[in-house]
């Protein structure tokens, strides 16, 4: 399937805005940073926030791959005459094949990251005979994908001419693990459905508890900020971490309770309190139990 970036004499020039769907070509939105400019033949980057909207596309020549950033927010989608909504947590991705038009309903604000990526790509990456049609997916989850777009727009962000080569390989890992995952025919996974947790809600969750380290914080709260019921969070964040919410969060207040006594000198019953133990005599203990010394201890060793 030939793009805007193939020339007339042959020749190839970057993949462009030409090349996407409409959604990027909207009025509201406004990319934080692109990957225009940079030369990159099979692919095409852009990071924005999006509001809501509800709009029909017509297909594009390249393939679609939208990793919510930020989230839970409802997404609707038309699947031939049936429509299908999800409320998807950070992290899940939406997928749309080259050429086909599209009509999605977005019921909130949501920070995304858009990647477009050329059909020869797709296609040079599959080892099959036959060629590869991508899937349909809605808040499907993938770690590796969603890793390899967030290093992209890494480098994005701090381009460097010498990162060409860089940025092929990792065009290249995505198109091969779109081709072996991710082909029609294929059940999609559900976010929230691996073993663990993504790596931005693994990220939201910490940012959480470190925010609220001094206040009690229940875990249905840091479900509920990764887009998660309450089992499949705490299932999922010991899988990803080797440990319960409450014992990582206990680690964190116990990090930060070294660290204050380190470096300031507030009562060690004021530390206490503010790095969310009941008392001192509760950080000690817990401090004693964990770490076998005592904050007063800690305080002298500076």
């Amino acid at each position: 399937m030939g793009t805007a970036a193939e020339l007339r004499d042959g020749t190839v020039s970057e993949l462009g805005l030409l090349d996407t769907g409409g959604i990027l070509r909207q009025a509201w939105v406004a990319p934080d940073r692109t990957s225009s400019g940079l030369g990159w033949e099979h692919a095409y980057l852009s990071t924005q926030r999006e509001t809501p909207y509800h709009s029909t596309f017509d297909g594009a020549p390249t393939h679609l791959l939208i990793l919510h950033l930020s989230g839970p927010v409802t997404v609707r989608r038309r699947f031939g005459r049936s429509i299908r909504g999800q409320r998807i947590p950070a992290g899940g991705l939406f997928v749309h094949p080259a050429g086909r038009p599209l009509d999605v309903e977005l019921q909130g604000g949501l920070d995304t990251l858009h990647l477009y990526l050329s059909d020869s790509a797709l296609q040079q990456a599959h080892d099959g005979r036959e060629a590869v049609e991508l899937a349909e997916e809605l808040g499907s989850s993938d770690p590796l994908i969603e890793q390899v777009l967030l290093a992209l727009d890494g480098v994005v962000q701090q381009w460097e001419p010498s990162a060409r080569t860089y940025v092929d390989h990792l065009v290249g890992m995505l198109a091969a693990q779109l081709a072996r995952a991710h082909t029609a025919g294929r059940p999609a996974v559900p976010a929230g459905a691996m073993s663990g947790l993504t790596t931005q809600q693994l990220v939201c969750a910490r940012e959480l508890m470190e925010q609220r380290i001094s206040d009690p914080l229940p875990v249905s709260d840091l479900a509920a900020a990764t887009g998660l019921s309450t089992s499949q969070f705490s299932r999922q964040f010991r899988t990803s971490t080797g440990k319960s919410p409450h014992q990582f969060l206990l680690q964190l207040r116990l990090d930060h309770a070294r660290r204050m006594l380190r470096t300031t000198v507030l009562p060690i019953p004021d530390v206490a309190v503010r790095c969310g133990f009941s008392h001192q005599e509760h950080l000690t203990r817990v401090m004693r139990a964990k770490l076998g010394t005592t904050p007063a201890a800690v305080r002298r060793a500076g």
